[in-house]
């Protein structure tokens, strides 16, 4: 690379740095506030909260990186131009091709960051995601029972702790039920326990008593026990699924998955083999968002006016890079089959791209060409 294409590259590496930053900043506190409702509000722990925050991570770098190489291409080239460096480089020879390699090793560069993410490290979170989440799923002391409050897991259901020990041991335990309508039944123990079995996690009452009122004679039946289980099944929701999803799977695996994989996901070899093209033709979607941001600019010229016209039609080309990407993401989905469709959109965005750096050489394509007139001599 000569040294005009490495201070450029050097230029859009700085900016795609800061803007992925404040991108990924943005997201993640999104991101982060919507997990802080779900895991405090069930009775997680801030540790939970946190392990979860950095699992969502790479999705989140691989959501921003496109749009941040974008942003860098469309800031770079919109300063480059407005201080003439643009047309001082283009005055000593430079085309608007050439002017392209630079941003072509951009796009490149930040393909491969996406690809590292698309392939290994989001499939991997995701996995990881699932695993603990399945995890804090079962973690019925956590989800379910806080000490010092009445709480209502179902209908008819009323559940009372005055506190749980560091052993997951819980002191004085108060539980009504009134779902029968013949019956309601008052348990009452000094300490309890949550163990879970094949049948389902069984509340274990140790050293208390069960009030029964029947109802039609009104008649209250005290029962005193040492120790008494009470199947809590019925009112938690322990039923996370264990099937893999193809996002937690590795790209590779997708392209030729095996039998195992196959009954693992339930979905036929099409969808597998249609989803890890797709991700392929995602990761190399960056080369596209920022030749799309270069060309567009690079079309108008110098303008003492500014290019905020070549910056919306950067933005409006890019929404229509992706209309088209969801149309055959689409397309897809209904039939695996064809699954080549997923290059669509590098391809059409290449073209988009190429044809604009065509047009930036020859300005004067599409205008309407007067024929000279000479001008006709006075009468002496």
């Amino acid at each position: 690379m000569s040294r005009f294409d490495r201070y450029l590259l050097s230029q859009l590496m700085v900016l795609f740095g800061f803007f992925s930053l404040v991108l990924i900043l943005v997201y993640w506190i999104n991101r982060a506030v919507i997990l802080f409702d779900r895991l405090i509000g069930d009775g997680q722990s801030t540790w939970v909260f946190l392990e979860f925050t950095a699992l969502s991570l790479p999705g989140i770098i691989r959501l921003v990186l496109p749009i941040a190489a974008a942003v860098a291409a469309i800031y770079v080239t919109n300063r480059m131009s407005a201080e003439s460096e643009l047309t001082v480089v283009q005055a000593t020879g430079f085309s608007a091709f050439r002017l392209a390699r630079p941003y072509v090793v951009f796009g490149l560069i930040v393909a491969v960051l996406l690809s590292v993410l698309a392939h290994y490290l989001v499939p991997l979170s995701n996995k990881v995601y699932s695993e603990r989440y399945r995890e804090v799923s079962e973690n019925l002391i956590a989800r379910l029972l806080s000490a010092g409050e009445f709480l209502n897991p179902t209908d008819g259901v009323t559940f009372y702790i005055r506190d749980i020990t560091p052993q997951d041991e819980l002191l004085d335990v108060f539980l009504s039920d009134t779902r029968s309508p013949d019956e309601s039944v008052v348990y009452m123990a000094s300490r309890a326990f949550v163990v879970n079995t094949e049948s389902g996690p069984q509340l274990v009452m140790i050293e208390g008593t069960a009030q029964t009122l029947r109802h039609p004679s009104q008649r209250l039946i005290v029962t005193r026990f040492d120790d008494f289980a009470y199947d809590i099944s019925s009112f938690i929701d322990t039923s996370a699924t264990i099937a893999r999803a193809p996002r937690e799977l590795p790209t590779w695996s997708l392209l030729s998955p095996g039998a195992d994989i196959l009954a693992e996901t339930g979905q036929d070899r099409a969808t597998l083999v249609a989803t890890g093209h797709q991700r392929i033709a995602e990761a190399l979607l960056p080369v596209v968002a920022v030749l799309i941001g270069y060309s567009t600019l690079v079309l108008g010229g110098f303008s003492r006016f500014g290019v905020w016209r070549q910056i919306l039609t950067a933005v409006l080309l890019m929404i229509v890079v992706k209309m088209v990407e969801t149309a055959f993401v689409s397309t897809i989905r209904a039939t695996p089959a064809l699954w080549p469709l997923s290059y669509g959109t590098l391809a059409f965005g290449l073209l988009v791209t190429w044809f604009q750096l065509f047009w930036s050489g020859r300005p004067y394509l599409f205008r309407r060409y007067r024929p000279f007139a000479p001008a006709e001599e006075e009468p002496a």
